[in-house]
């Protein structure tokens, strides 16, 4: 008899990931939040920024299951094409940061020496300033829409990735399979990229999935400041912003979007979480 094949390390993560209930509803309710993003146009009930003065701070109704805010405009509307700018945000200044930040990161830990001292000197004093205050000071400077929000909190991640990506790109420098493809006379930047990118992936891609949560919380700030998504436009920040004055009087205009962003950071950190858990090598 034949021993059964082993499985590969990417089923076995999955099978993981897939026996964590938590992480499969957290990634259950991003794929809604993501259906209902793309889909927005055929969603909603009506125009989001359409404005209606019969209908101004109309409680939650079989008309308008959200309710209506200060200028008569839907709030369920509103909310899910919100869903756009927050789900964009998280997702494109993920993006940037990785971008920035992954090469950053294995050229530090794989060249070391005078190269990795500068960056991490970089490093270091970038995340001596609190993210979200970075991402502000940044976006101030940029410009009041939510291009430059997204660049901001892009640029204020990568430092995270840096970190991530150089500490991976140490611990997988030092394996024999490295040192093997060096002597047979691999030029360094084919070592870098073919041997050790592929394994600093998953470290990556779990700080990538934490990262967006924090990036639609940065996001959400930014547009609670004017300085993200700029009105009449929906963003559940900017949707939070305009409800501050009207919270005894129509409370439901914070509770709806004030839960859009919980659920979907919620989701994002249990996703986080269950491919932290399947990916580490020493879970059986």
């Amino acid at each position: 008899m034949t021993a059964p094949k082993a499985s590969s390390p990417r089923r076995l993560a999955v099978r993981r990931f897939l026996g964590r209930p938590v992480a499969v509803a957290g990634l259950a309710v991003i794929v809604l939040f993501v259906v209902v993003a793309a889909c927005a146009p055929l969603l909603a009930p009506f125009d989001p920024i359409a404005t209606s003065w019969t209908a101004i701070r109309k409680a939650p109704s079989l008309a308008h299951w959200m309710g209506t805010d200060e200028n008569g405009r839907d709030v369920l509307s509103r909310v899910i094409f919100g869903a756009r700018a927050s789900m964009m945000a998280g997702v494109v200044s993920v993006f940037i940061a990785a971008g920035i930040g992954v090469p950053a990161g294995l050229l530090a830990g794989f060249a070391e020496g005078w190269t990795d001292a500068i960056l991490s000197r970089v490093v270091d004093a970038m995340l001596a300033c609190p993210f979200l205050i970075l991402a502000i000071a940044l976006a101030a400077f940029l410009g009041p829409n939510l291009t430059n929000a997204m660049i901001a909190i892009g640029v204020s991640t990568a430092p995270r990735f840096m970190r991530v990506a150089r500490a991976a790109t140490l611990d997988a420098a030092s394996n024999e399979y490295v040192e093997a493809a060096r002597a047979v006379g691999n030029p360094a930047w084919r070592v870098a990229v073919r041997h050790i990118l592929p394994n600093i992936v998953p470290p990556v891609l779990v700080q990538g999935t934490l990262a967006i949560a924090a990036a639609i919380i940065a996001e959400a700030s930014l547009s609670f400041l004017g300085l993200g998504q700029q009105p009449p436009d929906p963003s559940w920040g900017s949707m939070l912003n305009a409800a501050q004055r009207f919270l005894t009087q129509a409370p439901w205009l914070a509770v709806f979007p004030g839960l859009a962003i919980f659920l979907c950071v919620l989701s994002f950190n249990l996703v986080g979480d269950g491919l932290r858990d399947a990916l580490d090598p020493r879970q059986r």
